[in-house]
């Protein structure tokens, strides 16, 4: 998947789909390693991209010093 065809729901999508395929254990260390690794880049990509929706609702509606949106 390259970073123009990534959005954050394909991301999760791959994401269910790597946790599925390494919990089944029918995988060899060099494949479940490469699964991991483009997980953890995916986590990474998923995380940022909920960070900057964060960043938007709070610039949308500031709180007061102090308060926490809850997100």
């Amino acid at each position: 998947m390259t970073t123009q065809e990534l959005n954050y729901e394909k991301a999760m999508a791959r994401l269910e789909e790597i946790v599925g395929l390494l919990e089944s254990g029918r995988m060899g260390l060099q494949e479940s390693l490469g699964l991991f690794k483009e997980g953890a880049e995916l986590t990474a990509y998923c995380s940022g991209v909920l960070q900057s929706a964060k960043l938007q609702i709070e610039e949308l509606f500031p709180q007061k010093e102090g308060e926490d949106i809850g997100l």
